[in-house]
């Protein structure tokens, strides 16, 4: 199982998963959705792949801190922002209980580190809270998400360790506002 960048044909994988899993709870977005916030950020997006087959996926793009994506409508906007947003993190049933959404965690945080983010921030769906609190997010009980994404729907964030010193990231990094490599738009 090896942790990669999205590419075209992961696509189809990615939808299905993404169907399967949210579908039965209306938090299904769709293909040109999800799409829209890969081409956001490409750098930080990923697929884990077993032999060609999306296992799961992890889509995360800049985007404001205390703000979220509109479930509701494709991103037309990439933000210039020291904060990603963990969009969506998907294992596919018959892997899961293997560590390897903790996996696709790790790379992705790594990643984030060394691209110079200081925050990342999500919006915790269907109970996911405890596995995101067990992985360093902090609930912001202030924020509420809007109804479409669920009932219980939690806003969770937390620093980015540089990748160099393990401490947090901060404007040490590329200067403030500048776009990061890995911005479209």
């Amino acid at each position: 199982m090896r942790v990669r960048h999205i590419s075209e044909s992961d696509w189809d994988g990615i939808t299905a998963l993404e169907a399967h899993v949210y579908g039965a709870h209306g938090l299904s977005e769709g293909r040109d959705a999800l799409r829209s916030r890969a081409r956001a950020s490409p750098g930080t997006c990923f697929v884990l792949d077993r032999a060609g087959r999306t296992a799961g996926y992890l889509l995360a793009l800049p985007y404001p801190r205390l703000a979220y994506p509109d479930l509701d409508r494709p991103e037309n906007v990439v933000f210039h922002s020291r904060n990603l947003h963990l969009h969506d993190l998907v294992v596919a049933e018959e892997f899961r209980g293997r560590g390897l959404a903790g996996k696709l965690l790790r790379h992705f945080t790594a990643t984030a580190g060394a691209k110079g983010y200081e925050g990342i921030s999500l919006v915790a769906v269907m109970g996911s809270d405890t596995f995101w609190s067990a992985n360093g997010y902090r609930a912001h009980r202030d924020v509420e998400p809007p109804p479409g994404y669920g009932r219980g729907a939690v806003y969770m964030s937390r620093t980015v360790p540089d990748h160099r010193t393990g401490r947090p990231n901060s404007a040490t990094g590329p200067s403030l506002g500048a776009p990061l490599e890995d911005e479209v738009g």
